[in-house]
């Protein structure tokens, strides 16, 4: 077979796996680091690890950001890939760079006020504020690798190249375990860093990984950049934003959902924004996977939709729903069985053991529609959709899970705010299903005009 037609043409349950199993593995090193990131500032504290939590939210935002300029750029070239256009594919490659150092630039000035303001809104333990806004700036200052290497990474896996993706992947996250006991505790010459030391880790592992990924994006001659020829595109750039801000937005509820639910956990104790802190990095070993496999998923449902192979791209929404389900299914089983011995891994208190297990054990019921509407949401932004996928995440993290979460916690405490993760969680999975089927309803005739509404 020719290897660069097996998007096109290789059994799809064989290339879902081929094309995932690189990112599955990258994601959950890259879940593993941010675990044992928390686990070892836990040791300087309960405030260390409450600060962490508060900082998690600005995080995210960062995150949500490349990753929806990395969204954008994988649909678009994808899609042009399928279509043969491979001189519009390398131009809105080029265009990938351009947007995230602009982006690097916006970052880096708003560190110099953000971080406080925002923890102020939570806190006015001075001590958790000083953790937070010193972990914080550091990572925006530095944001740089982090949104480069994303661009990178998008790029490789629009081509099919998985297995350079996820070698960028685990270059940076090997590289920040290794570095956070020794900067955060000190090392023979390093000194005693605490709370800063993560955050100059997770900083380190982004540039070292940028600059291989910058080395294998630059070298690959099958997909030749050439910056110097760099033209800019009005309708590039447009067609980027249109898949790459609904799906920024759609990760950025995440932000919005953890500063929701921890302005409704501040009212009833620190340790609560502790445990669900916790859960939080725990819950991300169990849904990275699933974000690999959707990572794998992208080229395929973008090149064959460009390529107006209808039934390739719903065997890939198919099998993509059912390896999820089974990722999700696992996820549940470790949660349900095992929450105290996960918890202990957080040098966890007598009340984070009692508030957490009940926190594990509750929302993990949900995990398994959690899985598919991730699968969904992938299938629209794939086929240049994504306000539908915003539209069901709008729902499940914001319109539903907040305003539930704080009616129950009026009723049944902290517990209350546990269970309504599940009840979200189901409904989302509803709605995106009507979704799904209004659009397959419709697939000839998206098929013959090349457009897509839902």
């Amino acid at each position: 077979m020719d290897k660069k037609n097996k998007l096109e043409f290789m059994d799809v349950k064989k290339l879902i796996i081929k094309m995932s199993f690189p990112a599955i593995i990258s994601m959950i090193v890259q879940a593993l680091y941010n675990i044992i990131d928390s686990i070892f500032v836990a040791r300087i504290s309960e405030k260390a690890l409450t600060a962490l939590s508060l900082a998690f939210p600005i995080q995210l935002t960062l995150i949500s950001i490349f990753v929806g300029l990395g969204v954008g750029l994988n649909s678009y070239i994808s899609r042009k890939l399928g279509e043969r256009n491979r001189d519009v594919a390398i131009n809105t490659a080029e265009h990938g760079f351009f947007i995230g150092i602009l982006l690097w630039l916006l970052f880096a000035f708003s560190s110099a006020f953000v971080p406080e303001m925002f923890f102020k809104l939570f806190t006015q333990d001075q001590e958790v504020i000083f953790y937070a806004v010193q972990y914080t700036k550091i990572i925006m200052i530095f944001s740089f690798g982090s949104i480069i290497a994303e661009v990178c990474m998008n790029i490789l896996r629009a081509t099919g190249d998985m297995i350079s993706s996820m070698k960028i992947q685990l270059l940076g996250a090997i590289t920040n375990i290794i570095l956070d006991p020794i900067l955060i505790f000190g090392f023979l010459f390093i000194p005693e860093l605490g709370v800063k030391g993560a955050a100059i880790a997770t900083a380190l592992g982004q540039i070292i990984s940028m600059f291989y990924a910058l080395i294998l994006v630059l070298g690959n001659q099958k997909f030749k950049l050439n910056i110097k020829k760099f033209h800019y595109s009005k309708l590039i750039t447009i067609e980027i934003l249109k898949v790459g801000i609904p799906v920024t937005f759609m990760q950025f509820l995440g932000s919005i959902m953890l500063s929701g639910i921890n302005l409704i956990l501040a009212l009833f104790s620190g340790t609560a924004i502790a445990v669900f802190g916790v859960y939080y990095k725990l819950q991300s070993f169990i849904f990275m996977p699933v974000f690999g496999l959707t990572q794998g998923l992208m080229p395929i449902l973008g090149f064959n939709y460009g390529a107006k192979k209808q039934e390739r791209v719903m065997d890939t929404l198919k099998y993509g729903s059912i390896y999820a389900g089974i990722i999700m299914l696992l996820g549940t089983a470790i949660f349900q069985i095992f929450p105290r011995q996960l918890l202990i891994l957080f040098n966890s208190s007598s009340e984070m053991e009692r508030l957490g297990v009940g926190c594990l054990r509750i929302i993990s019921s949900g995990f398994l529609f959690a899985g598919i509407v991730t699968v969904l949401s992938t299938y629209f932004q794939a086929l240049g959709s994504a306000p539908v996928s915003l539209i069901v995440s709008l729902a499940r993290q914001i319109i539903i899970l907040l305003p539930v979460a704080y009616i129950l916690s009026l009723f049944w405490g902290i517990t209350g705010v546990w269970i309504a993760f599940p009840i979200a969680e189901i409904t989302s999975f509803i709605i995106g299903l009507f979704f799904t089927v209004k659009v397959i309803k419709k697939s000839d005739k998206y098929y013959e005009t090349d457009l897509l509404y839902a």
